[in-house]
């Protein structure tokens, strides 16, 4: 039958193989007499054979072979080559091999490779033909007695023992052993393997590549098999169950636990090299014969006689036992190679198993204690491979065990960190000791393994205690950090350790140290080497913010897009998302707490009850809810803790803390260690003594036994503390024997004695551990000390919670976004390698992303601040020290004006910074509405390109009322030339004519090299999107638009009101000159003003927020200082002050402020206002026109007059302004005559009347000098001609406006006719003729009319028309310049008012119900004017005035008022009559003598009267004022 995996029949290949065997074996001394038939004489052969024949075979006494030492060794070389043969005769009789037990087949080979009589040839061969056995499926399943072959086969492998010869010949052998292990293992009958077979083999290459004296290249092959073998073991796991494998193993401990030990150091693989002169000839001597007797041919396998099954948990658990044992760093059996071969097996170990490691609880046990512990251990060796190996098999259990190892995963995390970035020790600390050669001692650290400290709380401390370890350098540095990514390269790590650690309150913040230690890292300063930035300090900036960006890459990913987002839900298993915030909150709270203690303990007491961290739990005492927050708290100080607890005043706490520990079934030295591990016992002895007082009670009262009372606990306490001194002090130089310690203590319990063996027990573990106080606690006691405090609280920790959840996002980007950021952004502008720049783009792009997400302005604010100086484009102003820009080259590209300054030019160069400024750009793009304080730089950047015309066109233009659309100039008119100094000589003057021609400014020219730079950063700021920016800053929300506003308004205020401010201060050169200092142009404070207003206006939602930020913090402050800014930027803030108001109109609220910018415009300088005089009055018409319902008073009316009244000076705005008038005043769609804009319109159109006249006198002057008869027409003229013509028509209105708002007739009087009287009296006397008619005429209608004022009018309005009316007029009118205006019209205009005089007061005094003391002084005002008349006028008025003036007399005398002397006594006329009368004869009498007599003559005297008759005397009574 051939075998499966061979051509040739099996009984060819076992023949084969033996005869293979035995030529070897006879080529050697001891079988080279041997053939293949007789091997030893027939006497002494087996006596079946003759018993068989019924022959008896008698024994000669003498013969060759009668020496026992010669008859052993002969007996054991041919029982060895008889094996062989009596194979041979069977597999030739044997017609189907299968049909025979493997055991049988395979035992002369066995035989052999075990038997110490063999050489290394001869094994080898021996085990080449078990190699091909397995490989020609000699071996396979479905073999008889399979199990018990392989078990004889382990243990033959394992106890090879064969005589040394040449050392490469021998190490073939071993080789091949390792062969034979492996295909025993992997081939298919591998799964037939015991647990115990799995041991012996696995041990046997675990020793053969521990074995310094072999080779390296065999240690390194037993290694590689080792790492096969440990693999296809470990793989085995994922496939068992892990309840069925544990009772497996409880089995196995309770059966067969000394078989399935395994051992490395003792090799059970020998090559005896005592016995190698044996092989060239020698014999050997009698004890090697005695051995070779000794040693059985066949020695039965340690699993003999045991229960077999497949290899399963048990080996499993045997082999990770050995490997962490060879990896304790305190142990001098093993060497730092022996270790790394241990490292190297767990490494493949646990990477063939997985996380299904985590199902088996023996396992863990294992790893979580021991195995983390000297793995921790060996991870800050000095040893570079040692280091390395360990911190990769760190890696690879934390990768597949992470979740049963939670506070081993941050102690290590925390020594990580303390290696990278060591914290600085507290005062008295002992730093961390270098590794030494010398001869260890406890506490020392061995060669090849770091030292430890633990750093305890200090006052002020507010972490726990920790191990630390020396600094890594150098390669270390790279390897540790390198270990830290693998360790977190899942993308839930910081998930995992925020969640597990910072939101645990007996937990470090991890989180936030880590990130803190990451981003310092990324700087140079961080290393303090002073030497620059070396290769290996690169590689660790390079890696520590690789770390930073994968933990922003993957908060990135959860907080992505539903399609993109890789988060998953927080495990409903875990402890709520919520909790763990509040915990995080309360951590906070407690650190603050314990900080306080520390320093003072009442201060942390009252600050921890005012936070409800103690006495909040309702069952118990404050005393015990305070000891049970000193007990659980690791952050206080132990030292301070038990001079605390151990005051008088604290007697119930400290009671309520022992009581707190568990003493039950403890010895008094392991419940004293407890206690003493807890605090720093004080040095004071009352201290001490309360401390061990209440030690007893609580101890005493757990019944212990072998003490009698409370007192024999006491004394008992105090000699423990003593005996730890005594014992363990190194300045003790006699040490306390337990026969001392015994004396000591006689009779003090309970008056007898202690037994001995309580006390040696006491005295034993008081020897053999110290009770180290916690701040004593250093070397590897302090490791040892740490390990404990963890695994004790690892008890109650539970296991790691793992979820890629974002629940925590928000709360870990709040916390450390600020030092991220500023690390990528150093990282990006230091950094020359490609990648790392691209990768810390995608770092800015997501942390403005994230920004965006969880709604923190401030994020992207410092991203955007990070990024902008790193463009090159802050801090360039252009402006000299005189303010003006340079003036820059202009070439022509493509058709295109290019401008080529310095600033395009170098960040045509600057690479990153163009980077920089497309990234900046692109991220505000889109996400404006994240902007907040960031807007000052982005907007500082569009001043610097603004200022190099580098901004799309769209952005440099600004619009106006008149000529639409213009650009911002960048050079301004030039600074008038200071006046010449009076005082200057010859010399003075040559100077100013010399330098008159240098004062021009020069322009560079541009090379092809500028140019081309320049053209690259066109195209950069073409990338930049600039102008989709500046849209979309016109549609931001309201806080971002606010915070825009806000930025442009600081920056503009720097460079207008600060700049101004600043300069005007410093201003000295010239002391004497009284001219305001003033600012040169500047096209930047334009730029800002315009962008400023334009979102203004595109955003009227919110104007009544950014209103105050532009009026009252800029716009108000510029105006007001008109004269110290330039005239362009003076008039772009009237236009935008006047864009801004039909933006408030719309809004009640800020309807008043419309006034407040039309007063401050209206108190402009004069020299200002003339220059925005066109600008003001058609912006007001805008308003007016598309908002009248915004003016609703009189007084709003009147200071829209008051503004459009103060540009009447300039030409064409007063053309303008007169339009607009006009437009409201005459009828038509535009008209808005009323009530409360009456008197305004009228005194409007008064003063074009009045420059109707300032035009005339002006005009006739220079026809004068030019002697020009028909002077040229003064559009002023022609507009205060139609200026009266309007208010005659005004006239028609007024009584419709009186009756349409209800006015009462002191109010029509007062608002409508007494203003346009005042027009008319004012305009009477104007230089144009035309003016002084119209005026005149309307004045004459309006008084004298149908409907005449004087009508409705009471006493005192008439009076006025005299006094502010006619009486002024008639003033001006006999004023000589007023004459001489117009010389030939004037009479004929003194003329008609004289008579309109005369008319008005006859109409008055023939009124009803006339006060008569209101009439003299009106009448004798009325006389002086017209004496006046009489001396200035001309002929015809010197014939109107008698005839007007007797119209007049004879009107009041028929009226009763004026009366001549009746000539009788007593005069019957009233007192008023005769005043009047002689008021009146004596001013006619001046002018007109005998006037009055004759219009008036006297009467003739009366008859005299008859008795009968009375005479009678008609007289005026007078009548009572009303």
């Amino acid at each position: 039958m051939a075998p499966p995996n061979s051509m040739v029949s099996m009984k060819h290949l076992l023949d084969a193989e033996i005869i293979s065997v035995t030529s070897t074996m006879r080529r050697n001394s001891r079988w080279s007499s041997s053939s293949p038939f007789v091997t030893i004489p027939f006497q002494t052969r087996d006596a079946a054979l003759g018993s068989t024949l019924g022959l008896r075979i008698s024994t000669p006494s003498h013969n060759a072979y009668s020496s026992p030492n010669m008859s052993a060794r002969i007996s054991a070389e041919a029982e060895l080559m008889l094996a062989f043969q009596d194979l041979k005769r069977v597999v030739r009789d044997t017609k189907d091999l299968t049909t025979l037990p493997l055991p049988h087949l395979l035992h002369p080979f066995f035989a052999i490779i075990r038997s110490p009589l063999s050489t290394g040839p001869i094994t080898s061969v021996a085990l080449s033909s078990l190699h091909a056995f397995f490989v020609n499926g000699l071996i396979r399943p479905d073999s008889l007695n399979l199990e018990e072959a392989l078990g004889e086969l382990s243990h033959t492998v394992s106890h090879c023992k064969f005589e040394a010869s040449d050392s490469s010949g021998d190490e073939v052998t071993l080789l091949k052993i390792m062969t034979v292990i492996e295909d025993c293992m992997t081939s298919a009958v591998g799964q037939n393997v015991g647990d115990i077979e799995i041991c012996e083999m696995l041990e046997t290459v675990l020793t053969t590549c521990c074995q310094m004296r072999l080779s390296e290249t065999l240690r390194r092959a037993a290694d590689n098999s080792m790492q096969n073998l440990v693999r296809i073991v470990f793989a085995r796991l994922p496939k068992l169950d892990p309840t069925t494998e544990e009772a497996k193993l409880q089995t196995f401990e309770e059966e067969s636990a000394d078989a399935l030990t395994m051992n490395v150091s003792q090799p059970d693989v020998i090559i005896d090299q005592e016995r190698a002169a044996e092989v060239n000839g020698q014999p050997a001597g009698s004890e090697q014969v005695q051995e070779a007797e000794q040693q059985p041919p066949t020695s039965a396998p340690l699993s003999a006689g045991l229960s077999r099954s497949q290899f399963g948990l048990p080996s499993i658990i045997e082999l990770l036992r050995v490997l962490i044992s060879v990896l304790d760093p305190n142990s001098q059996q093993h060497t730092d190679s022996t270790r790394l071969v241990a490292l190297r097996t767990l490494d493949t170990a646990f990477q063939a198993a997985g996380e299904s490691i985590l199902s088996y609880p023996s396992l863990m046990a294992l790893i979580s204690d021991q195995g983390c512990k000297f793995l921790f251990q060996l991870a800050r060796s000095e040893n570079h491979n040692v280091l390395g190996a360990s911190l990769r098999t760190i890696a690879t259990v934390m990768q597949t065990s992470r979740k049963q190892l939670k506070l081993q995963q941050e102690l290590l995390l925390a020594f990580t960190i303390d290696r990278l970035a060591p914290p600085a020790l507290p005062a008295g600390a002992a730093k961390p000791a270098a590794p030494t050669t010398d001869s260890p001692r406890r506490g020392s650290p061995r060669p090849g393994t770091p030292s430890y400290t633990v750093l305890g709380d200090d006052a002020g401390s507010s972490t726990p205690a920790r191990v630390l370890a020396a600094p890594a350098r150098g390669d270390m540095r790279d390897l540790v950090l390198e270990s830290l990514g693998q360790i977190s390269s899942h993308s839930s790590f910081m998930v995992d350790v925020y969640t597990n650690y910072d939101c645990d309150v007996n937990c470090e913040n991890l989180f936030e140290r880590l990130i803190d230690f990451l981003t310092k890292a990324v700087y140079p300063s961080h290393y303090r080497t002073g030497q620059g930035v070396d290769v290996q300090q690169r590689n660790s900036q390079f890696l520590c913010l690789e770390l930073l960006l994968v933990f922003v890459n993957d908060m990135a990913a959860r907080n992505a897009s539903d399609e993109e987002n890789l988060s998953v839900p927080w495990p409903e298993t875990c402890t709520p998302p919520s909790d763990l915030l509040s915990a995080k909150s309360q951590k906070k709270l407690i650190i603050t707490g314990a900080t306080l203690f520390n320093t003072k303990p009442a201060k942390g007491l009252a600050f921890l009850a005012e936070n409800k961290l103690i006495y909040q739990e309702p069952d118990l005492t404050k005393d015990q809810s305070l000891a049970r927050f000193l007990k659980t708290c690791t952050r206080l100080d132990k030292r301070l803790l038990g001079d605390y607890i151990s005051k008088p005043d604290n007697i119930d706490l400290l009671d309520a803390f022992m009581r707190l520990f568990d003493f039950k079934g403890k010895p008094i030295a392991d419940a004293l260690r407890e206690l003493l591990e807890t605090f720093r016992l004080p040095g004071e002895a009352q201290q001490i003594d309360r401390i061990t007082e209440t030690f007893s009670k609580i101890y005493f009262a757990s019944e212990p036994d072998e003490i009698q009372s409370q007192d024999a606990v006491y004394i008992l306490a105090f000699s423990i503390i003593l005996l730890n001194t005594d014992l363990h002090s190194p300045q003790i130089r006699k040490r306390m024997t337990i026969e001392d310690y015994q004396r000591n203590l006689r009779g003090q319990n309970g008056g007898q004695d202690f037994t001995p063996t309580f006390l040696q027990n006491v005295y034993d573990s008081i020897r053999k551990k110290e009770i180290v106080m916690p701040e004593e606690h250093t070397g590897q006691l302090g490791f040892e000390f740490a390990w404990k405090e963890l695994l004790a609280r690892s008890r109650q920790a539970g296991d790691l919670m793992v979820s890629n959840s974002r629940e925590f996002d928000f709360d870990m980007f709040k916390t450390v976004w600020k030092p991220v950021i500023s690390a990528i952004a150093y990282a990006f502008v230091t950094f020359e390698d490609d990648y790392i720049i691209q990768r810390a783009i995608t770092g800015f792009r997501q942390c403005a992303t994230l920004a965006g997400v969880f709604q923190l302005p401030e994020v992207f604010d410092f991203v955007v601040v990070s990024l902008s100086q790193a463009t090159g484009l802050l801090d360039q102003d252009p402006a000299g020290p005189s303010g003006l820009l340079p003036i820059y080259p202009v070439v022509k590209v493509e058709d295109q004006d290019v401008t080529v300054s310095k600033l395009s030019v170098e960040f045509g160069t600057n690479f990153k910074g163009q980077l920089a400024a497309v990234v900046l750009f692109n991220i505000v793009n889109g996400h404006g509405n994240a902007v907040r304080e960031g807007w000052t730089q982005i907007f500082e950047m569009f001043q610097m390109l603004f200022l190099h015309s580098l901004l799309p066109i769209r952005m440099l233009q600004m619009e106006d009322f008149l000529g639409g659309v213009s650009m911002i100039p960048l050079q301004g008119p030039q600074p008038r030339p200071a006046p010449a100094r009076s005082d200057g000589g010859l010399l003075s003057a040559l100077s100013s004519y010399l330098m008159t021609g240098t004062s021009a400014p020069t322009v560079p020219e541009a090379t092809e090299s500028d140019v081309e730079k320049t053209l690259s950063t066109i195209d950069c700021i073409t990338s930049c999107r600039l102008d989709e920016l500046y849209s979309q800053v016109m549609t931001l929300d309201q806080e971002a638009v606010l915070a825009a506003v806000k930025a442009l308004e600081a920056l503009a205020h720097e460079r207008t009101v600060a700049r101004l401010k600043q300069e005007s201060s410093d201003d000295s050169t010239a002391p004497n000159d009284d001219a305001t200092y003033s600012l040169p142009y500047d096209p930047a404070s334009v730029f800002l003003l315009e962008t400023m207003v334009s979102i203004a206006i595109q955003r009227p939602e919110v104007i009544d927020e950014l209103w105050p930020i532009i009026f009252n913090e800029h716009l108000s402050p510029i105006l007001s200082a008109s004269l110290q800014y330039s005239d362009l930027l003076i008039e772009r803030a009237v236009v935008g002050l006047l864009k801004l108001c039909p933006v408030l109109a719309p809004n009640p609220s800020l309807r008043d402020q419309i006034y407040v910018a039309f007063d401050l415009l209206a108190g402009l300088p004069t020299s200002v206002a003339l220059s925005v005089a066109q600008q003001v009055v058609t912006g007001v018409s805008h308003l007016v026109q598309n908002h009248r319902q915004v003016i609703r008073s009189a007084t709003e009316w009147n200071l829209v007059f008051a503004l459009i009244r103060s540009t009447l000076s300039d030409q064409e705005a007063s053309k303008h302004a007169f339009d607009l008038i006009s437009s409201w005043a005459m009828e038509g769609p535009s008209q808005i005559v009323s009530s409360d804009n009456f008197s305004g319109l009228v005194t409007l159109l008064d003063d074009f009347a009045a420059l109707a006249n300032v035009a005339a006198l002006h005009a006739q002057a220079q026809a004068q000098r030019r002697r020009d008869d028909q002077p040229k027409p003064v559009p002023a003229v022609e507009r205060g001609s139609k200026a009266v013509e309007i208010l005659s028509q005004l006239r028609n209105l007024t009584p419709s406006l009186e009756e349409a708002s209800h006015l009462s007739a002191l109010q029509a009087w007062r608002q409508l006719w007494l203003p346009l009287l005042g027009s008319f009296s004012r305009q009477s006397a104007n230089a144009v003729r035309g003016i002084r008619q119209t005026a005149v005429s309307s004045m004459n209608r309006l008084i004298m009319g149908d409907s005449s004022v004087m009508e409705q009018l009471d006493q005192e309005q008439s009076l006025e028309i005299f006094s502010r009316v006619i009486f002024p007029l008639v003033e001006d009118l006999l004023r000589p310049e007023v004459f001489h205006r117009d010389p030939r019209g004037m009479p004929e205009t003194q003329l008609r008012v004289e008579s309109l005089l005369t008319r008005t007061f006859k109409r008055f005094v023939s009124r009803e119900h006339q006060v008569l003391e209101d009439i003299q002084p009106v009448w004798i005002q009325i006389l002086d004017i017209l004496g006046a008349l009489m001396d200035v006028g001309g002929p015809q008025l010197r014939e109107a005035i008698p005839e007007d003036l007797r119209g007049v007399v004879l009107v009041m005398h028929v009226n009763q008022l004026l009366l001549p002397p009746q000539g009788i006594t007593p005069d019957p006329r009233t007192e008023f009559q005769q005043g009047l009368w002689n008021t009146t004869l004596e001013r006619l009498e001046a002018f007109l003598p005998g006037f009055l007599s004759e219009v008036i003559p006297s009467p003739p005297p009366p008859a005299p009267p008859t008795a009968s008759e009375p005479e009678e005397i008609p007289a005026v009574q007078e009548q009572a004022q009303p």
